[in-house]
């Protein structure tokens, strides 16, 4: 039986992926995580073991041992900080350390959680080529562990590492992440309450958005990447707001306007959209879920969940 690494696993993406390789792969997952932001109710009758530890610090590198696969989903995801120190140590000196575990434990297979925020407001469709121009210091996290891997690849050939530029993910298990969550979890909730759904005036930017199932069946691929390569993990097909509002009016069976409000972010991506030829070429990824889709499946999933 294969066994892997899940950092970060009590948190959305993570405790996901966990579920997946415990149910897809017959795999023993092990989750680490610190507890910052993760819950342990997303890992409600995840069969594995969860090690409490800190990804900056090496005292769990023995109690975990040696592992087939690491997923690196922890990070400090907040968009909005600006404790810049925080930011890179845990984002970027935290991946060092992981990477270092991964060597010394003669883990092949190492995914990890890159962004979109690394394109900024750069033009679309955003290819992995292209020169990163991060709006904030989070994108500019991201970057710089895409740098970070692509060193260690480089200096570790017996060793397998793909970057996933998540773009704008929604799904089970976010419920925990508060301001965080997705626009699609924060509007549901209002309209669920009967309030008139609030977006950015006019609602009209777009985004790439993708549901996190897709984000789980990216990863799974990735651990069969046949090279060390970044990949964006999208649909490549955007979305508005005002499409999710309709969406989820048509969930919902109801008929709610939205309210458009002024923008108060300096730094605000217009719009996203992801190509999607890297992804499908290096581990063979193909979103199988429209946004309208996407939406309709999350709900039903939200109304049976008890949060």
């Amino acid at each position: 039986m294969k066994r892997y690494l899940v950092t970060g696993g009590a948190g959305f993406v993570g405790a996901n992926v966990a579920f997946a390789l415990e149910r897809e792969r017959k795999a023993a997952v092990t989750v680490l995580d610190d507890f910052s932001s993760g819950h342990y109710k997303n890992l409600t009758g995840f069969g594995g073991e969860v090690v409490a530890g800190d990804i900056g610090s090496r005292d769990w590198f023995e109690r975990v041992g040696p592992a087939d696969g690491l997923l690196h989903q922890a990070a400090v995801v907040d968009t909005t900080e600006t404790d810049q120190r925080k930011m890179m140590a845990v984002n970027v000196d935290a991946f060092r350390n992981l990477l270092e575990y991964a060597a010394k434990y003669g883990v092949k297979n190492v995914v990890y959680a890159s962004s979109a925020a690394v394109y900024g407001n750069s033009k679309c469709p955003m290819r992995e080529d292209q020169e990163p121009a991060p709006e904030n210091v989070y994108g500019f996290s991201k970057a710089i562990m895409d740098n970070v891997a692509r060193e260690f690849a480089a200096a570790h050939r017996d060793m397998t590492i793909v970057g996933l530029r998540y773009f704008n993910v929604y799904g089970p298990r976010e419920y925990y992440k508060g301001k965080m969550a997705s626009m699609v979890f924060q509007l549901y909730n209002q309209m669920k309450a009967g309030k008139r759904p609030r977006v950015f005036k006019y609602g009209e930017q777009t985004r790439d958005f993708v549901y996190v199932k897709d984000i789980v069946r990216g990863n799974l691929n990735a651990l069969d990447a046949k090279r060390s390569c970044v990949c964006n993990l999208a649909t490549g097909k955007p979305g508005s707001f005002n499409d999710i509002i309709e969406a989820l009016n048509k969930a919902l069976k109801t008929d709610l306007a939205p309210e458009y409000i002024d923008n108060p972010y300096p730094f605000y991506q217009n719009r996203t959209q992801a190509d999607m030829r890297n992804a499908k070429a290096l581990i063979n990824y193909r979103p199988e879920w429209s946004l309208a889709d996407g939406v309709a499946d999350y709900v039903k999933i939200l109304e049976k969940a008890k949060i």
